[in-house]
């Protein structure tokens, strides 16, 4: 057999196999963003499938029983049961009212689980009232008191 022919077959069979890892690594870990209502109207084609879904944690609805959590996303009247499974610990912002994203699978009895959460709390990451009007411009040179006169840096 020619050199250049073994060495042509070993380069695709390398090739070829990068080619299969990465296509199989990207499906794995590819997720769609689905709401409430939209996972509802997919059905049975829901199952199984790598989804995230977002939406509001229902007041009262979480229960914590051993390294499972349960609660319930709300979005509208739109509700869905969530089980948390995964190994991570949950965010701090993790409580009633706050928005969340679970990452996971729906089950054939229609509950979520989830193996990741995310969690924010919008009013914490709010401005404080004193200090909505306040920007991170410069301050303007040409002070009415006087007192940055003269006082401008430049950035040369």
């Amino acid at each position: 057999m020619n050199t250049y022919l073994k060495f042509g077959i070993l380069m695709a069979v390398i090739v070829g196999s990068l080619v299969w890892l990465a296509v199989g690594g990207v499906k794995d870990t590819k997720t769609y963003y689905k709401t409430i209502a939209e996972l509802q109207q997919m059905g049975a084609s829901a199952q199984g499938e790598r989804l995230r879904v977002g939406g509001d944690i229902q007041p009262g609805s979480i229960v914590k029983n051993g390294t499972q959590v349960s609660f319930t996303l709300h979005q509208g009247s739109q509700k869905l049961n969530v089980i948390y499974t995964g190994a991570d610990p949950l965010p701090d912002t993790f409580r009633d009212n706050a928005q969340a994203l679970a990452d996971g699978r729906l089950g054939p009895d229609g509950v979520f689980v989830a193996s990741k959460i995310q969690a924010k709390c919008a009013s914490k990451y709010e401005a404080k009232p004193s200090q909505k009007g306040l920007s991170h411009s410069a301050p303007d040179s040409r002070a009415s008191d006087g007192a940055l006169t003269g006082r401008a840096l430049s950035h040369a």
